[in-house]
């Protein structure tokens, strides 16, 4: 973790050097030196500011799971039906702040590495559970019960194919024409119930989103 005391903008200048050195040499080769020269600090600043090179990565990659969180949250904040806020989700994962080279390049490399990694096998997971949450919250008011969870464990694996693709694919990638895909599939999987109740503004008593038809 980073250490108490750090300065933000010292912060930002260290992460984002480190997802463009992920992303040029790959996660193992991401050494504190490289780092501190893309950073065009010393490896002693790297060392003042996180414990060690483990810190540092797993700083990024928090990093980069909060602009996704970040994303898709100001898009479900504009959403007024349960399909809107399902193609929020997909709309986040597939925004242009989400999809410059380094940044593709970053995720695939920390996901290879997560299952060599508790750390960052956990916030594999978070991030996730928070995609399945989203999208079962949303799905559930327009299809039938017994069929949301397996209907958004494929949007989610074809949101990770999609991305998958995206890194490997060495070009520019077509983020729309991906989002597109993703949208394309999520009609097929509400069918004729793409219109599906409005939102009331407010939330129920236990916390959740109202709805009404």
């Amino acid at each position: 973790m980073p250490k108490l005391g750090m300065k933000p903008i010292r912060r930002r200048q260290l992460i984002d050097a480190t997802i463009a050195v992920i992303s040029k040499f790959g996660f193992g080769d991401a050494t504190v030196s490289r780092i501190a020269k893309r950073a065009g600090v010393s490896p002693g600043i790297v060392h003042h500011y996180f414990e060690d090179k483990h810190a540092l990565l797993e700083a990024a990659m928090r990093d980069l799971l909060e602009q996704l969180r970040t994303a898709v949250a100001g898009r479900l904040a504009l959403a007024e039906t349960p399909v809107q806020r399902a193609e929020a989700v997909i709309d986040g994962n597939f925004s242009a702040e989400q999809f410059s080279r380094e940044a593709i390049t970053a995720w695939l490399a920390f996901w290879a590495h997560a299952p060599h990694d508790p750390a960052l096998m956990k916030l594999r997971r978070i991030n996730l559970a928070r995609a399945h949450s989203n999208l079962v919250s949303a799905l559930k008011w327009v299809m039938p019960k017994a069929s949301v969870d397996d209907a958004v464990d494929g949007l989610v694996a074809l949101i990770d194919g999609l991305w998958l693709r995206a890194a490997l694919s060495g070009g520019r990638p077509d983020r729309e024409a991906l989002r597109t895909i993703a949208r394309d599939y999520l009609d097929r999987l509400i069918g004729d119930t793409r219109d599906g109740p409005s939102l009331i503004k407010g939330t129920t008593r236990t916390g959740g989103f109202a709805w009404e038809r």
